[in-house]
């Protein structure tokens, strides 16, 4: 496949990106013809010639990245977006809309409303609040936000394996955050977890469904009852795993967390991730829709064009990026948040995951860290020490990407001696921890692709 296809459809069907940006670009100029023509203003002006000079200038310096598009990438969550989500940002970019108000984007911020009532129906929500974010950061943010409204002067309780963004966020909050120890599959300890709730001390608890370092999806059915038990909300940050959930009950995925989700008070999933868009767009749903009232304002000059809902009156961003939902909504109608749909993008990564767990678990060279509950696999170089291992991880990764004839590229994961111990009792603890490689099989094009990683990471493991 060429950079130019860029992506392959059914049946070899491929999307020509130049052709359909160009119809893009046609398409947007014949409605702004419709207002007439004006004389465009001199400072404005650059020449072709000096144009073209500056983009080759950029273009050179944009080489200077890892190739996110490529199979041989299986580091970071990091892919480029789906042709239709490059082509809806492009057209809708040319009129730059706003969504923080009817009156900077209308047709854009329908489309939002649209997508992000798609998510909530994919998570089994009904009435619902919510609308797209910057990053998954700021959607975790308005959740914890909603969360200190709802439980005034209550803490929050996160696992210690969930994204630092939480503890970060608490304290942006002035909210007072708990770390709560995992267990043996880096998920939260749920004991811990009710001694901490009997204290009284805690208003929200946050469910990670799809951690960053393992993709280990937390019991969000068990989390919810005790939190329950003890009247405490529950968010869930399912920022990186959300889409899964598409596949629960299926390739070993358990269907139980995803059931439970529809009973959480507020959801975060980020589509530039497994929802194939650009960075960033996050999104933010919220179960009840009066928790609305935390986000009232007075804005003085926005806000007058409708008496619909503004997306501005009820998120804690200002201005946001238009052209992010008319890229969602264009992908959306292609590849819908169903399991027939986009399902099949995710199923992909998880059989990929699955089959090299298996070839790793198969190799005298190679030992698996963690079973994977999503598309992130961690391994490591059989060694008979922490200092060992951590050496081997360091060397294979930085060996393979930097390999001019045969790169492979991956990322580590550093883990405590404690969490090692609990997995690999038999590996001596001579260090307080050590890297584990870590691959994060974020493509579809990673299911055909795994045998070749394998064998390229096994070869340098040797």
């Amino acid at each position: 496949m060429s950079g130019s296809e860029l992506y392959a459809w059914g049946d070899g069907m491929t999307i020509d990106l130049r052709h359909w940006l160009g119809e893009a670009v046609t398409a947007m100029g014949r409605w702004q013809d419709t207002y007439g023509p004006y004389p465009a203003h001199p400072s404005l002006q650059v020449t072709d010639e000096d144009l073209g000079e500056a983009l080759a200038r950029l273009t050179d310096r944009l080489q200077d990245n890892y190739p996110f598009f490529h199979p041989r990438y299986a580091g970071q969550m990091l892919k480029p977006p789906h042709p239709a989500a490059i082509i809806g940002y492009v057209a809708a970019m040319q009129v730059n809309p706003n969504n923080h108000a009817l009156d900077g984007g209308p047709a854009t911020a329908a489309m939002e409303k649209e997508v992000v009532a798609r998510l909530a129906t994919m998570f089994g929500y009904g009435d619902h609040l919510g609308h797209l974010t910057s990053s998954g950061t700021i959607a975790n943010l308005e959740a914890l936000f909603v969360a200190r409204e709802s439980h005034p002067g209550k803490g929050v309780a996160f696992s210690a394996e969930s994204h630092y963004t939480h503890g970060r966020m608490c304290g942006v909050l002035g909210v007072e955050g708990h770390k709560v120890a995992v267990d043996d599959r880096g998920r939260i300890d749920l004991g811990a977890l009710e001694d901490l709730l009997r204290g009284g001390r805690i208003g929200t608890v946050v469910a990670t469904a799809g951690t960053t370092g393992l993709g280990a999806v937390e019991p969000v059915h068990e989390i919810l009852t005790l939190a329950r038990r003890y009247g405490a909300r529950v968010h869930v940050d399912a920022a990186y795993g959300g889409f899964f959930t598409l596949l629960a009950g299926e390739y070993g995925i358990d269907r139980a967390p995803w059931r439970a989700v529809a009973g959480c008070d507020s959801i975060v999933v980020d589509p530039h991730k497994h929802g194939l868009q650009p960075y960033g767009c996050g999104a933010v749903l919220f179960r009840d829709p009066a928790v609305g009232r935390f986000y009232v304002h007075d804005s003085p000059y926005t806000y007058f064009t409708s008496d619909e809902l503004h997306l501005g009156e009820i998120s804690l961003e200002c201005s946001r990026a238009g052209a992010a939902a008319a890229a969602l909504w264009l992908t959306f109608e292609l590849l819908p948040p169903t399991r027939e749909g986009l399902g099949q993008v995710l199923a992909a990564g998880r059989r990929a995951a699955l089959r090299w767990a298996g070839l790793i678990e198969q190799s005298p060279a190679l030992e698996l860290y963690q079973p994977p509950e999503l598309d992130i696999v961690t391994y490591f170089r059989a060694a008979e020490s922490l200092t060992e291992i951590d050496a081997a991880s360091a060397r294979i990764m930085t060996q393979g990407m930097n390999d001019p004839g045969d790169p492979v590229f991956l990322s580590v994961l550093k883990v405590s001696a404690e969490a090692f111990g609990r997995r690999i009792p038999e590996v001596r603890a001579d260090a307080d921890g050590a890297r584990v490689l870590r691959s994060v099989l974020l493509k579809p094009e990673h299911e055909e692709y795994v045998g070749t990683l394998h064998a390229r990471v096994e070869k340098l493991a040797n």
